[in-house]
């Protein structure tokens, strides 16, 4: 009994290591997840030959087990005839002092330890509760932006999916708590609705139903809605009358109620479950971005304001860099994404082999993406931008030199001064809500610790294609940039005149379906002085 809980406590402890505090932010980097589906199925192998070796320990014991059995019966039937044989009282001797020690050291082992041992080893990439949480609230904010509704990601219902993944009643309890326990009652009365609804269906599930409506009453209760909040309340008290809550909250959802209708004068509505709560049930709660509804239609792919007319502004052509000799033999294809301000994308800007090795350089170095404080100039973490991003110096291989050296010429301006290559990779709901590269009047020391000026211009290689969302937006005159794997697109934050273009402010879609690898450049004022000379008018 002792081994038996002694084991118990190491494959508990084993299994509160997934647990431990980790700092990895591993939800915000698809390209840095893909290593837990190896280590995985690393320690799905390293449990399986646990338990085989768990197996053929019980197996060895039942056989001894038999045998001892089968000699303990004649033993004890003629206890003193049994011994009368010489031979017989020497084998009991040799078994208490030789058999059972052996038996003892055969239960001792514990097969569980090289299991135990290799979580120790991984528990350090594991995802902790603050990636659990972070991935739950990409999930709601994917939900938001591209207007799904809790049944479709309930039963994997999403756009250029490859493969089936289904949440249960408790994966569905557990994002509406999520939500609830940040006091963000809306997505809590979505998710709560849904793991009801697929609780009364009569799927299986560890919660129970009477914790399930207690969650759910009082947040649709903190979303207005007292006769909806009346309805799940009685239907708790019906599944237990006991309940410590459920009696005061419906005398308290009642009375709420009644004076509300006293002092509208109404009749008592009808409360209704027969409509399922859904996203247009109830308003969405505003929030501190100003553009929030057209920057999630662009990146729904509505409101892009690309006229007819306009489009027929937009050209292809052959850029040689203006007879760049290192262009003039192989000029790069160009399209024209947007007229005004100028947006273009250039065509196999880069080959299958450079993205590769790029992201091999990224990989080990990715680290949580930050943003620069308006106010101090310190970089930090915010949760308006989820992914990783590492940056790669010229010299670490000669792919990162001749990349750079592309971008020159491409452009015209000058690379010297520019920042070094970031490579960024977005993870579950990964995105950058609206925001400007280039640093404005209100913080003019953004980039002050570099001596290189302000960002002139973008330069944004797409390193994947992604199966869903992930476009680059402009809420300011409604375009979306789609993710073509090989090509970039580059853009001026800055006239001419050194003013920023406060048209340019942009955004990552989150990505709904699939990994978005990027590469920016983003290229600095200083050494353009005679590549792009200066206008004589702020908007030049």
């Amino acid at each position: 009994m002792r081994m038996m809980k002694r084991r118990t406590f190491l494959l508990i402890f084993g299994l509160l290591l997934l647990m431990s505090p980790s700092e990895a932010e591993v939800f915000t980097s698809i390209g840095q997840m893909t290593d837990l589906i190896y280590t995985e199925k690393e320690l799905v192998q390293s449990l399986k030959e646990y338990i085989q070796a768990e197996e053929a320990k019980i197996a060895a014991v039942k056989s001894w087990a038999d045998k001892l059995d089968m000699l303990t019966q004649a033993s004890t039937a003629d206890p003193e005839g049994y011994l009368a044989h010489p031979v017989n009282a020497y084998k009991l001797v040799k078994r208490l002092n030789t058999v059972w020690s052996e038996l003892e050291s055969l239960v001792l082992q514990d097969p569980s330890d090289g299991f135990i041992s290799n979580i120790s080893v991984h528990r350090q990439h594991f995802p902790d509760e603050e990636d659990e949480k972070g991935a739950a609230k990409a999930l709601m904010r994917l939900q938001d932006t591209y207007r799904l509704d809790s049944e479709s990601f309930s039963k994997g219902k999403l756009p250029g999916v490859r493969y089936s993944a289904l949440l249960t009643v408790d994966d569905c309890f557990d994002m509406g708590k999520t939500a609830y326990n940040d006091a963000d009652y809306y997505h809590a009365v979505l998710w709560m609705q849904q793991a009801l609804r697929q609780l009364d269906a009569g799927e299986e599930a560890i919660v129970s139903k009477v914790d399930l409506l207690d969650y759910l009453s009082y947040s649709v209760y903190q979303m207005g809605d007292l006769p909806r909040a009346i309805e799940l309340t009685r239907r708790m008290v019906a599944l237990d009358p006991t309940h410590e809550r459920a009696g005061g909250n419906l005398r308290y959802f009642e009375r709420l109620l009644s004076k509300e209708l006293r002092e509208s004068e109404k009749s008592k509505p009808e409360p209704s479950m027969e409509k399922p709560i859904d996203l247009s049930t109830y308003e969405r709660p505003r929030d501190y971005l100003p553009e929030r509804e057209t920057y999630e239609a662009l990146c729904r792919g509505e409101g892009v304001n690309l006229t007819p007319k306009r489009r027929s502004r937009l050209f292809c052509r052959y850029q040689n860099g203006n007879r760049n000799p290192r262009l003039l033999l192989a000029p790069m294809m160009e399209e024209d994404e947007w007229d005004s301000p100028h947006i273009v994308r250039f065509l196999d800007a880069l080959s299958d082999a450079e993205m590769e090795k790029i992201k091999e350089l990224a990989k080990p170095r990715l680290a949580r993406a930050t943003v620069r404080d308006p106010k101090s100039g310190v970089l930090t973490t915010a949760n308006y931008r989820v992914s990783k991003s590492a940056w790669l110096e010229e010299d670490i291989d000669p792919v990162i030199t001749r990349v750079s050296q592309r971008i020159e010429d491409l452009t015209g301006l000058t690379v010297d001064t520019a920042e070094l290559l970031q490579v960024a990779n977005y993870g579950v709901g990964g995105q950058y809500e609206p925001h400007y590269d280039f640093s404005r009047k209100d913080e003019p020391d953004a980039f002050k610790s570099l001596g290189t000026g302000n960002r002139v211009a973008t330069y944004l290689n797409y390193m994947s294609d992604v199966e869903a969302g992930g476009a680059t937006v402009f809420p300011d005159f409604g375009a979306a940039i789609w993710p073509r794997k090989g090509t970039a697109v580059f853009w001026y934050n800055l006239f001419r005149s050194g003013e920023g273009d406060y048209r340019t402010r942009h955004a990552a879609c989150p990505v709904l379906v699939g990994s978005k690898w990027v590469a920016n450049k983003w290229i600095h004022e200083r050494g353009q002085e005679f590549r792009r000379p200066c206008g004589l008018t702020e908007v030049d």
